[in-house]
């Protein structure tokens, strides 16, 4: 086989045959784009940014930065901290975080909106206790007619209380006063006093009031059932509780590699965390130091931490997704999301 030289002006063929060296190049060039299973990659970024809560959905993500897993991808890569979903809209329209951990409602608004996000995983699917010191209260049916402390109003665990006291039967006059507390400190603090005797908190604040609980004496709040155990119950045709994963931003959402890799590196990541929840509190703590190591790793313990693509979870999403658009559609953003919006 003869190779020949291009002229790139006239774009004809010249009959020149290549130099050896330069046909020893060419078919090295040629080998490597053949081989299987490589692909090219980007240059790296100069910097992504992830971004998350005060929640077993962003210890994952904090252990990434920890150990380095997106090297490959960005010379720099950093864990931001934010405290309630008002702060997570104002990094994403500034584009200040790349990729985030997220109530799974707030990228299908965003993607109903325009805005070119995806959701990569669903990963947490438990993370909401009801808890009370009343010893009567030992289900949520005992909750009927009574106060029922949250630190939510408009988001997600909002939501899904509301439909779940309706779907059991507790509205109107059987329905649990809600109050609502300014911040997961502010409700803790009511518990302890007295001044609550029952509320719907999420991990690990619930591990941070019973750490705390156990410190000071008095009487001991338990918990009283988790809200996704409610929610099977409730629900059985749809048992899985999608509620929190790891969303791409406009700006890295169409890098489908980056994200892949993203993804992946998380799965790896909640799996250690799962397997070591100390090792993985003592990491959370560097970049949580409001929260004693010991409350992380009991919300680890508790919490179901499940890495699973957003695409292969798709069915569980739209039933949620659709039940959410019965009662509050712009919760969603008014219909369910595009195809594309689902995985990395």
């Amino acid at each position: 086989m003869r190779l020949y030289a291009i002229d790139n002006n006239s774009h004809s063929v010249m009959r020149e045959p290549l130099r050896p060296s330069y046909r020893l190049a060419r078919l090295c060039l040629l080998a490597i784009l053949l081989a299987p299973g490589l692909s090219a990659q980007a240059a790296p970024r100069d910097r992504l940014v992830l971004a998350g809560p005060t929640a077993a959905v962003s210890f994952p993500l904090i252990h990434m930065v920890e150990t380095g897993a997106l090297s490959g991808w960005a010379d720099k890569v950093e864990f931001r901290h934010w405290k309630n979903p008002d702060q997570l809209r104002v990094l994403l329209a500034k584009q200040e975080a790349d990729f985030s951990a997220t109530p799974v409602n707030l990228p299908a608004i965003m993607a109903n909106r325009g805005m070119p996000v995806r959701l990569l995983n669903v990963s947490v699917w438990g993370l909401l206790w009801f808890v009370s010191t009343d010893p009567d209260v030992r289900s949520i049916a005992d909750l009927a007619g009574k106060p029922l402390l949250t630190t939510f109003q408009r988001d997600l665990p909002a939501l899904l209380l509301e439909r779940l006291l309706d779907a059991q039967g507790l509205a109107g006059e059987r329905a649990p006063r809600i109050r609502h507390a300014r911040d997961a400190q502010d409700a803790i603090a009511l518990l302890l006093t007295g001044e609550a005797n029952s509320a719907l908190l999420p991990e690990p604040s619930v591990s941070l009031l019973l750490a705390q609980n156990a410190r000071r004496g008095g009487t001991a709040p338990h918990r009283v059932q988790s809200l996704e155990a409610a929610w099977r119950e409730t629900f059985p045709e749809h048992p899985d509780l999608p509620q929190a994963g790891i969303m791409a931003n406009a700006g890295v959402a169409g890098d489908r590699a980056l994200g892949e890799a993203v993804a992946r590196e998380y799965d790896r990541s909640a799996r250690w965390c799962k397997a070591e929840p100390a090792e993985c509190a003592r990491l959370a703590h560097k970049h949580l130091d409001f929260l004693p190591a010991e409350a992380i790793e009991a919300s680890i313990r508790v919490t179901r931490l499940e890495s699973r693509d957003a695409l292969a979870v798709r069915p569980a999403l739209e039933a949620l997704y659709g039940l959410i658009l019965r009662h509050n559609p712009e919760a969603v953003g008014g219909r369910l999301p595009d195809a594309g919006f689902y995985g990395p």
